[in-house]
C-alpha cells in the first residue's frame, strides 16, 4: 500500500513541476526521491548522508595507498629500496632511539648496519629464500638484521621470545632456518633446546656473551664490526610481491603458525595506518610493543622505515614508565594492543600525564569500557583503532575515531571471531566464537563480561570463561581474577555484578590466582583454566562458588564440589 501511495505522489510531484517548467531531469529526481521516501528508503539516505564524510575520507585513503603501491608493484620496488629513498631525504635525523641505552641511530646509521647485515649474510653462503630465525627481546638491532637480510633477499622468521622448550623448536622447524640470531638474554632459552637442534642448525649471540660450554656460538657483534656499511654488490630478484619475512601468530589455540607477510603487505598496512589516523612526519611514536608481531613491527617501526618517522622502542612494556617515557622523548603518537590501555588506567595518576605531548593511539582490543575513560583520562585527541590478523587478506580501520554501539552480528569472515555492526557499518571486536558460551539458554560473550568485571575491580587482569557442569544444559560462567580473595569484599563485589549484568551472565564461579596468563601481545590465554575448571583439587588457588538461594559466594570445598556434580546443589 506505501509503494502505491509513494508511486502516486510521485507521479504528482513529477507533473506539477514540469507544469512549472523546469527541465525534465530536475521532475524525474523529484520523484524518484518522493519514491525512495515513501517507500521505506528514508533510513538509507539518512545513513547515506551521516556517513558521507567518513566515506570519502576512506576512499582518500584507499586511492592514495592504491595508487602508491601500483607504481611500487611496476618498478619493482622493495621495502629496502623504499627505505633507502627515505634516507636519501633525511639521512640525520633520528631514525630509532632505544629506550633502555638512550642509544640513537640516525637514517644512515640503520641503512650502514642493514649493509654490514647484508654483506655478513652473504659471507655465510646465504642465498635468497634461504631462512634465518631472529630471537631477541625489541631492540634496533632487530630491525636493522630483518631489513638487512631483506636486502639480499634472505627471509627472517620473527620468533616470540616468549616461547620456550617445544614452542620454540615447533617455530624453528616450521620455518626451515638455517641459522638462528639470538638476544644474549636468550642464552639459558637456547640453552635448554640446544641438544634438539639440527646438526646444521648455526647459532649466533648477539649482545654480551655468556660462557656456555654446550653451546656452539659465534658472536655477532664481532662480525657485523669487521663488515662494509657499503651497499653489497647484489640484485636482488624479489619483487613488491615476493616474500619478506615470517611473523608467527600467538598461539591461543595451540602451537603458533607462521605467517608468510611479503613487502607489498608490509608496505599496504603502514601506509593505510599513515594515512588512515593523521600520522605526520614529523611525529615520534612510542613503541612498546613486541618486534616480532606485526603490530610492533610493521603499523609501528613500518612507519620509521617509509614514512621517516622516529620510532622510539622500548624493550619491554612498562605501564609504570609508560608516560614518563612518552614526556622525555616528547612523543606524539603511542601504540597499544590488547589489556596496555586498561593497565595504564590502573596506575595511580602521575606528574607525567600532564606532560606528555601525545596526540594519536594506534592499536587494537581497545575495550568500550575502556575507551572513552582512557581518552578522557590521558587526553588523546584520536583513537587509531584497526581490527586484523597477521594471516588474514584483509583489515578494519575505524578512521574517525566512532565509540559503537552493539548491532547485528558478521559472520561473512570466519576467523573465528565475533564482529558487531551497526547500521552506520561499524564493526567492533566482539569475542572468540570458542569463548562465547550459552547458558540459561542465553549467549555469554566473555568479553563484555570481562570488561564489567575488570572495571568493578579497578581495571585488574580477568579472564571469563565457561565450564561444563554434569546433568547440567550450557556451561556456566566462570571467573579468573588477578587477585587474592581475602583482599575483595565478595558481597559488596556481587551487588556491583548483580546491578551491572543479567542474571545468566553474572559468573557462577570464582577463582582467585595471583596473574592471568597472557601471550606476548597481552591476550588472555584461557585454555589451562577451562581443563581445570572448578575442582578444587587441579588449583592450589581460592575457588568460589555462587549460592544463589544464600546470596554470596562461598569457598568450593571437596563436599560442595561433589554436590554440585551429583545435582544436590541448584545452581
Amino acid at each position: 500500500m506505501e509503494r502505491k501511495i509513494g508511486v502516486i505522489l510521485s507521479f504528482i510531484g513529477l507533473g506539477t513541476v514540469w507544469l512549472h517548467s523546469f527541465p525534465w531531469l530536475c521532475s524525474l529526481l523529484v520523484g524518484l526521491g518522493l519514491c525512495l521516501v515513501y517507500m521505506g528508503s528514508w533510513k538509507n539516505i539518512h545513513i547515506a548522508l551521516h556517513t558521507f564524510k567518513r566515506d570519502l575520507m576512506c576512499l582518500a585513503v584507499i586511492i592514495k595507498v592504491r595508487i602508491s603501491m601500483y607504481h611500487h608493484r611496476r618498478n619493482r620496488r622493495t621495502i629496502p629500496a623504499l627505505f633507502a629513498q627515505v634516507v636519501t631525504q633525511h639521512p640525520d635525523k633520528p631514525a630509532l632511539i632505544y629506550e633502555a641505552t638512550g642509544e640513537v641511530w640516525s637514517f644512515r646509521e640503520l641503512q650502514e648496519r642493514c649493509h654490514a647485515v647484508a654483506h655478513w649474510a652473504l659471507a655465510q653462503g646465504w642465498t635468497e629464500g634461504d631462512v634465518v630465525a631472529l630471537y631477541m627481546e625489541s631492540q634496533p638491532l632487530m630491525a636493522a638484521l630483518w631489513l638487512g637480510f631483506a636486502i639480499i633477499g634472505v627471509e627472517a622468521a620473527l620468533i616470540n621470545y616468549n616461547l620456550r622448550q617445544q614452542s620454540l623448536l615447533h617455530c624453528l622447524s616450521v620455518s626451515g632456518a638455517r641459522a638462528m640470531v639470538f638476544g644474549s638474554e636468550m642464552t639459558g632459552a637456547v640453552t635448554e633446546v640446544s641438544s634438539m637442534l639440527q646438526p646444521s642448525m648455526v647459532l649466533f649471540s648477539a649482545g654480551k656473551q655468556e660462557d656456555k660450554d654446550e653451546l656452539q656460538v659465534q658472536s655477532l657483534d664481532s662480525l657485523l664490526a669487521s663488515s662494509p656499511t657499503h651497499p653489497p654488490p647484489y640484485k636482488i630478484r624479489k619483487e613488491f610481491n615476493d616474500r619478506l619475512f615470517y611473523i608467527y601468530t600467538s598461539g591461543t589455540t595451540g602451537m603458533p603458525k607462521a605467517a608468510v607477510v611479503v613487502h607489498s603487505r608490509y608496505y599496504r598496512i603502514a601506509a593505510f595506518g599513515f594515512h588512515s589516523f593523521g600520522l605526520r612526519p614529523d611525529d615520534i611514536i612510542y613503541n612498546c610493543l613486541p618486534l616480532y608481531h606485526s603490530a610492533g613491527n610493521i603499523m609501528g617501526l613500518g612507519q620509521c622505515l617509509l614514512f621517516g618517522l622516529t620510532v622510539v622502542i622500548r624493550r619491554k612494556f612498562s605501564a609504570s614508565c609508560f608516560w614518563d617515557d612518552c614526556a622525555k622523548h616528547n612523543c606524539t603518537v603511542i601504540q597499544y594492543i590488547g589489556e596496555i590501555c586498561r593497565y595504564l588506567l590502573a596506575q595511580p595518576v602521575g606528574k607525567s600525564e600532564a606532560r606528555h605531548r601525545v596526540r594519536v593511539a594506534i592499536g587494537n582490543g581497545l575495550r568500550p569500557s575502556v575507551w572513552e575513560e582512557f581518552v578522557k583520562r590521558f587526553r588523546i585527541q584520536r583513537i587509531g583503532e584497526f581490527y586484523g590478523a597477521t594471516e588474514c587478506n584483509c583489515s578494519l580501520l575505524n578512521i574517525d575515531g566512532k565509540v559503537c554501539l552493539p548491532g547485528c552480528c558478521f559472520t561473512d569472515f570466519l576467523g573465528g571471531d565475533i564482529l558487531v555492526m551497526d547500521d552506520y557499518g561499524y564493526m567492533y571486536f566482539m569475542d572468540r566464537s570458542g569463548d562465547t558460551f550459552r547458558w540459561r539458554g542465553e549467549n555469554v560473550s566473555t568479553t563484555e563480561v570481562e570488561g564489567v568485571l575488570s572495571k568493578l575491580l579497578g581495571h585488574t587482569d580477568v579472564a571469563v570463561y565457561g565450564v561444563s557442569v554434569p546433568g547440567v544444559e550450557g556451561k556456566a560462567g566462570m571467573a579468573a581474577i588477578a587477585q587474592e580473595g581475602n583482599q575483595l569484599d565478595l558481597d559488596a563485589f556481587l551487588i556491583g555484578v548483580q546491578r551491572a549484568l543479567p542474571s545468566y551472565a553474572r559468573p557462577v564461579f570464582l577463582r582467585f590466582m595471583p596473574s592471568v596468563d597472557t601471550t606476548g601481545t597481552f591476550k588472555i590465554q584461557k585454555t589451562r583454566l577451562q581443563k581445570e575448571g572448578y575442582k578444587p583439587q587441579n588449583s592450589s588457588e581460592k575457588i568460589y562458588f555462587l549460592n544463589s538461594r544464600a546470596g554470596h559466594y562461598q569457598p568450593v570445598t571437596d563436599e560442595l564440589y561433589d554436590a554440585i556434580n551429583e545435582g544436590k546443589v541448584s545452581l
